[in-house]
């Protein structure tokens, strides 16, 4: 028996289509993952048998071989978890798989069949509205995350048995329901507000232009001084996140893995302030497989490097091209991804090593 799920992998900040094939055979009980999965993809196979299992489905004793498609892409992460379950499900016909081609699936399972939060649900959920999939399945703490995207059906669940009953008995469940727009209406302000600062007038002034112009900023000045606590009030006095910006800024933070728990719509500007011992990937992104950077993570916000000096100069270097160019491309052996990086960069330091020159 054949069944094929669709799910999605991250290349970058977006997410390509990907699909589950389950096929089942006669021969000695194993299961074999093939398609480029890496070392967490394989360990799925192990999760899934005891999900199955613990949720009191019958695991079939034959051999089963899943598919990830296209071969030729890396598969990275637990979030295939899911979608391998419901293909075994489909394959051993006790789920219907009426809605398996209109919708993709995509969560990490606990032994026990609970659905734990994954990384990247809102780009994939935006690449699965693109291609038209009508709904996306995911962990419920993901739900949220999934339904910023307008026009796109999401359901939420917490156990591996409730995707069962819904696949059976669509009819008795509803998609998640989200007002993006209202949520990024009624956004709290920033709790550090540049109204709060008593004098200080000059400091003020150059924010305001900071701010006004998107111009980078530079304080100079003794430790107590005040520079820090303007720097982090500056996203107080930005204008208002768009939709369409927040929707950008959050997707960054979801491929980031920082919205796994119950997460939504960024609706303030990101301010990111990295230590002054980070790395040049860390600032501008990286890895085997690349993940955006802090320069990233402030994009539509502020980056704040707090004792400038202290950063080491190649560090600094890399800096150069994202300010000029608002993205920064990475590039690996297996491939090259753009993140974009439009923030503005306010940095501190003190006039000596001492920090009391001319006092």
């Amino acid at each position: 028996m054949l069944s094929r799920i669709w799910s999605a992998a991250i290349v970058g900040i977006d997410a390509i289509k990907v699909g589950v094939e389950v096929d089942l055979s006669g021969g000695l009980p194993t299961m074999v993952v093939v398609g480029l999965p890496d070392t967490a993809v394989q360990e799925s196979r192990e999760r899934c048998r005891a999900a199955l299992k613990n949720s009191g489905f019958p695991f079939p004793m034959r051999k089963i071989v899943i598919n990830l498609t296209p071969a030729d892409l890396r598969k990275e992460g637990p979030s295939f978890d899911l979608p391998i379950s419901v293909g075994v499900l489909a394959a051993t016909e006790q789920v219907k798989p009426d809605l398996l081609n209109e919708l993709l699936f995509l969560g990490e399972l606990s032994l026990d069949g609970t659905l734990r939060p994954v990384a990247g649900v809102l780009a994939i959920a935006a690449a699965a509205k693109s291609l038209g999939i009508k709904g996306v399945v995911v962990p419920a703490d993901n739900a949220r995350e999934a339904a910023v995207v307008p026009g796109l059906e999401v359901y939420g669940f917490k156990q591996l048995t409730e995707i069962a009953d819904f696949l059976n008995h669509p009819e008795q469940h509803l998609p998640y329901q989200l007002d993006s727009q209202a949520e990024l209406a009624n956004a709290h302000a920033n709790q550090l507000d540049l109204r709060d600062v008593k004098g200080q007038a000059q400091a003020r002034r150059a924010l305001e232009i900071a701010a006004a112009g998107g111009h980078n900023l530079i304080f100079v000045g003794p430790p107590g001084s005040g520079k820090t606590m303007l720097a982090r009030r500056l996203p107080s006095i930005l204008p208002p996140l768009s939709f369409e910006e927040a929707l950008e800024v959050t997707q960054i933070h979801s491929v980031a893995g920082l919205l796994k728990e119950k997460g939504s719509l960024v609706t303030s500007r990101p301010f990111r302030s990295p230590h002054h011992s980070a790395s040049g990937p860390s600032l501008v992104g990286g890895g085997s497989f690349p993940k955006p950077g802090e320069i990233s993570l402030a994009h539509r916000g502020v980056l704040f490097l707090d004792e400038m000096t202290e950063f080491k100069r190649d560090v600094l270097e890399f800096l150069r091209q994202p300010l000029e160019d608002g993205h920064v491309t990475i590039t690996r052996t297996r491939q090259s991804v753009e993140f974009p990086a439009q923030f503005t960069l306010i940095s501190s330091t003190n006039p000596c090593p001492c920090g009391y020159y001319g006092q």
